[in-house]
């Protein structure tokens, strides 16, 4: 039996995802921006949460935690460089550890950035990742926390997995990050229909949400910070041109 990714909105823009192993019986919250969707959710599919895999301290990615483990004597598992910002923490975990749901592995990649212990969890056998608040569709992160070079080592982390890989963030941002791509890299015949194809989504109220990482790499400006068309406009080289664009987007 497969793993069953229940998404839902939450929130004003939140992605809320349940994670749920059939064969275990176990489920994970990915994040917990809004405590009582969450465990309403859970309760009309059936499913009884076990875990919680915080990404990142913000309180729209780990609010819920204590009242979802109140409720559920759930673990909760979090990163390591946030895990001071994060309600009752089990597990602290960074680049390389391990985390499971039943017989799935998912893999801690270290995307700090957008605050400085940001993680993801990778599950490559559901070739799925849950990305938090470090990628979205045609968008990245604010960069609270970290530096440039942080952001765009964390970015190479996320570019280098499958390019079949789906993509789980955690907001509604697209149709925006669609206006600034397009702004960033005009030329981009790829990233036009990809703008296209948005903003027909949205205009039916359908999400952008999860999207293959095949279609970023070739039109997300952000994980184009190291192709010479990106720098002919941005920069000098890949980190200054991921600065400066995360710069831009800040004002567009």
């Amino acid at each position: 039996m497969t793993l069953q990714i229940h998404q839902f909105a939450c929130l004003t823009d939140n992605y809320g995802y349940l994670v749920h192993d059939p064969a275990s019986g176990e489920t994970v919250c990915i994040d917990t921006p809004d405590a009582a969707e969450y465990l309403a959710q859970a309760k009309a599919k059936g499913w009884r949460i076990t875990q919680i895999w915080n990404t990142h301290w913000h309180a729209d990615h780990a609010g819920g935690n204590a009242a979802i483990k109140a409720a559920t004597g759930c673990t909760i598992v979090a990163p390591a460089g946030d895990a001071a910002k994060i309600d009752a923490v089990d597990r602290p975990v960074d680049q390389g550890d391990t985390v499971a749901l039943g017989a799935y592995e998912a893999q801690v990649l270290n995307v700090g950035g957008h605050t400085l212990g940001h993680v993801a969890y990778v599950l490559p056998n559901a070739g799925a990742a849950f990305v938090g608040d470090s990628l979205f569709a045609l968008g990245c992160g604010r960069m609270f926390e970290g530096t440039a070079a942080q952001f765009w080592a964390s970015l190479q982390r996320l570019k280098a997995l499958p390019a079949t890989t789906q993509i789980y963030c955690a907001h509604e941002y697209t149709a925006a990050n669609a206006s600034f791509a397009v702004h960033a890299d005009p030329d981009n015949v790829a990233l036009a229909d990809y703008a296209r194809d948005i903003r027909l989504l949205r205009a039916k109220g359908l999400p952008t949400v999860p999207f293959p990482l095949a279609r970023e790499l070739a039109c997300n400006p952000f994980l184009r910070a190291d192709d010479a068309a990106v720098q002919a406009r941005w920069g000098s080289d890949a980190v200054a041109t991921f600065a400066a664009l995360r710069e831009a987007k800040n004002s567009f």
